[in-house]
């Protein structure tokens, strides 16, 4: 590494697991890539615990980043569209949707592409770690990541597509009809059977087509794995979702498998 590289940081929290990519702007290139699954769901304390332990056992972390960013993945956030919001009433936006605790602090992600405000439950004990340990940080929710990168990925389709990301325990579903948002929602799974219902759940709530809608994979998939077959045969067009990233990909990892690290290397 170059004394003058310019090196971004960005970590995904999950309490199923944790994601870290290291992007060197100067090379114009990921140099780490990793995901970390945990054998169960983790409380916010055990997941700081895990990455207490990641940070401070792996040199990469060691250097000197000159960005660093949080993803907070977790199903404590709701939309609002921008017109609508007033921050007085954050609360109010996300108890409808959202078990909340009366001390959650709560914040909000603009997403211009769509004029909305993404209003969140952050991990608070994550956030204040980072910044102990790096200083001057940013944060975002995973939804906003991907709400954006979907919506752009979508500006030259026409009619309906349906983009999911799967997690361990949760799929996020994104649908897009002619470049507007319809739905954004985030369902948890503890099944294959599970996992299809709310997709063919959300197929027919808005009236789609399983022969003519595309739907499009990233996340905890792969060809062949329980959740893909269970989904191939109910639906004619599945596919991963293939994006062509402004940057070189150094890290080791299999091409094939790009997709699993769709959500973090949006964050860039």
């Amino acid at each position: 590494m170059k004394i003058n590289d310019i090196k971004e940081l960005s970590i995904q929290i999950n309490l199923n697991g944790l994601s870290f990519c290291i992007l060197n702007r100067t090379t114009n290139t990921v140099e780490f890539l990793k995901i970390i699954d945990f054998e169960q769901k983790l409380t916010p304390d055990a997941v700081l615990n895990q990455l207490k332990t990641e940070l401070g056992s792996n040199a990469v972390f060691s250097e000197d980043f000159n960005d660093v960013l949080v993803i907070h993945q977790n199903e404590l956030a709701t939309l609002v569209p921008e017109e609508f919001y007033n921050s007085a009433n954050k609360t109010d936006y996300l108890k409808f949707n959202s078990k909340i605790l009366k001390n959650d602090f709560i914040t909000e992600d603009n997403i211009a592409i769509n004029k909305s405000v993404n209003v969140y439950v952050p991990y608070v004990n994550i956030n204040n770690y980072i910044f102990e340990t790096f200083g001057e940080f940013v944060y975002k929710h995973s939804s906003s990541i991907l709400i954006d990168a979907f919506l752009q990925n979508s500006e030259t389709a026409e009619g309906s597509n349906v983009y999911i990301n799967v997690n361990k325990t949760t799929i996020e579903i994104l649908v897009v009809e002619n470049s507007t948002l319809q739905l954004f929602n985030v369902f948890e799974y503890h099944s294959k059977e599970d996992f299809l219902y709310y997709i063919l759940f959300v197929f027919e709530q808005l009236k789609l087509d399983v022969e003519t809608t595309a739907v499009q994979l990233c996340g905890n998939i792969v060809i062949g794995d329980e959740l893909f077959v269970m989904l191939y045969i109910y639906i004619r067009h599945v596919s991963f979702i293939e994006e062509a990233y402004d940057f070189k990909i150094a890290a080791e990892t299999d091409r094939r498998y790009l997709h699993q690290h769709f959500l973090i290397l949006n964050s860039f």
